[in-house]
């Protein structure tokens, strides 16, 4: 019998042990990985700043082809994944309107 209990606790503590190890090693990636996350979001805040306002003594003609100008650049944004759809449609949205 004392050889039983010996085996069941040594297994126990063998189990605690992974157990401990494997929940720090989550931690720490999901640490790690929440940081990255961070990072990047911050990058594309930085990244997605509204195209500057165009000047409104423009004659229509040139008016029109800054527009242009700025919607492809918007869809180069989104296309290359630095603007989410919602941040492009209310992009596209403001300038069309202006």
């Amino acid at each position: 019998m004392p050889g039983l209990l010996r085996g069941v606790a040594r297994t126990a503590v063998i189990a605690g042990t992974a157990t401990s190890v494997s929940n720090r090693v989550s931690r720490r990636q999901a640490g790690r990985w929440a940081r990255q996350d961070a990072e990047q979001a911050q990058a594309q805040q930085a990244a997605a700043a509204p195209p500057p306002a165009a000047p409104t003594s423009l004659a229509p003609e040139d008016e029109m082809s800054n527009k242009i100008a700025q919607l492809k650049d918007l869809g180069d944004l989104r296309s290359q994944g630095v603007l989410s759809e919602s941040e492009f449609e209310a992009q596209k949205a403001r300038i069309l309107a202006s």
